[in-house]
């Protein structure tokens, strides 16, 4: 496809992500829903990028001229959309957002009236349309049938009532600090409210989002000032999201940034002793470490591996029955409270485990011990089909041959080939991956 990516559509706002572009993506949607659309109402939100006032606008442009309402609902995170277009009987829903890209990109993800994302097969139809120029035409109305537009300010209280709901109901925060840094981003509201309600004190850190700094040195992707403060205010926990908030990475009390696939492996078991988890088993992406496999096995539990992003996490989930399932990058969804990646309510069940458990993060949080393992990035202008590249195969097989595990893949959302190796003996890995990194620098530019 050439729209829709990992996580949506996504790329530099003005210049892939035109105002052109936006309208008839929605425009698309629209037309995709015409069958099935039941109140013909459909629910946009977005981060705090400064571009997503071009983009929002360009997209009620497009639904209204196909004949749909919009309810527009201002920075709200994106599993905050998801959840409010199933709770407000909407068709569908828009989240304007590039989740923890810089504020140059900006993305549009899209989910259907029961808050889940849609499938990549209905993503390409949803494309097709955007590519037939007549269809497009003919699906514009006039008169009584052009849509409406109306902003409704107060739909955060609807959220924070489910974050809360996500929380075990004979527990409190209560003396329990927390440094939470919000990024910049959708969530510089909302996620301060919510713990401070449950009683925690709370020290928060970039929530004055300008249009521009959004994930700016901060976030999930920028630990190193909340890892500080983790330890400067003596806090039992550090909570970092990222721009839409759909992503969750966790400090524990001695400033220390836990791994994402220890983190799954924790909430998976702790969610079993407590008999929550459905499937006997977790999910997980083919990034994940294999040391998270041997870890469910030691408590009677099944990993199975997704291909990357939440979206087939999800799938996966659905197919075997489970209800918890995340990515290695901290993506995590609790699908009994969330339809997709909510950094919100896995922060609070971390913090429920801390409680349990009546121990510190750093004793609680690393049940096991990871396998080396290393990830490379390497910037490409073009992605150049892999199996393509000459005397690549050959050295794959020689990676394989020292019982080392390999995922070679081109990003979905950034112009980026990235490379993971893992082998219980460090030195060889690194000596491989030096070789890898040598073979495509030279492959690609040749």
């Amino acid at each position: 496809m050439k729209l829709f990516g990992t996580d949506g559509v996504r790329g530099e706002a003005g210049k892939f992500l035109t105002a052109e572009m936006a309208m008839k993506v929605a425009m698309s949607l629209g037309i995709y829903l015409q069958k099935s659309a039941v109140t013909r109402k459909i629910l946009v939100g977005k981060d705090t990028r400064r571009s997503g006032y071009m983009i929002e606008n360009a997209i009620v442009s497009g639904l209204t001229a196909v004949g749909y309402d919009v309810v527009q609902v201002g920075p709200m995170p994106t599993p905050a959309i998801a959840f409010i277009t199933e709770n407000m009987r909407c068709d569908a829903g828009i989240m304007i957002s590039a989740s923890h890209n810089s504020f140059e990109d900006n993305g549009i993800k899209l989910f259907d009236g029961h808050g889940n994302k849609f499938p990549s097969s209905v993503e390409g139809e949803i494309e097709s349309i955007y590519f037939d120029t007549e269809k497009l035409l003919d699906a514009q109305v006039t008169g009584r049938k052009i849509g409406k537009a109306k902003r409704i300010d107060d739909v955060i209280g609807r959220y924070i009532i489910q974050l809360k709901n996500s929380f075990p109901v004979n527990m409190t925060l209560q003396g329990m600090r927390i440094v939470l840094d919000t990024a910049n981003g959708a969530a510089y509201k909302v996620g301060p409210t919510v713990l401070e309600e449950l009683g925690a004190e709370v020290i928060v850190l970039h929530n004055k989002p300008d249009g521009f700094n959004i994930n700016e040195g901060c976030g999930a992707l920028h630990t190193k000032e909340l890892c500080q403060n983790v330890m400067k205010y003596r806090a039992d926990l550090g909570i970092a999201l990222d721009g839409d908030a759909d992503r969750l990475v966790v400090v524990d009390e001695q400033g220390e940034v836990v791994d994402g696939d220890q983190l799954l492996g924790a909430l998976g078991v702790y969610l079993n002793d407590q008999h929550l988890l459905k499937g006997e088993g977790i999910v997980s992406t083919v990034m994940s470490n294999a040391a998270l496999d041997d870890y469910m096995q030691e408590n009677g539990l099944t990993l199975y591996r997704s291909d990357v992003g939440d979206k087939n996490v999800l799938e996966v989930m659905k197919e075997k029955g489970i209800n918890f399932g995340g990515e290695q990058s901290g993506h995590i969804i609790m699908h009994d409270f969330a339809k997709t990646g909510d950094g919100l309510v896995a922060a609070l069940q971390v913090l429920s485990l801390i409680i349990a458990k009546n121990k510190p993060a750093s004793a609680v949080l690393r049940p096991f011990s990871l396998y080396p393992q290393t990830l490379v990035n390497i910037n490409v202008q073009t992605k150049k089909p892999l199996d393509s590249i000459k005397g690549l195969e050959e050295l794959l097989n020689s990676i394989e041959a020292c019982d080392m595990r390999h995922l070679i893949r081109y990003s979905g959302t950034e112009n980026k080939l990235r490379l993971l190796l893992e082998c219980k003996d460090a030195k060889m890995m690194r000596t491989k991956m030096e070789e890898l990194v040598t073979f495509f620098k030279k492959a690609l530019n040749d």
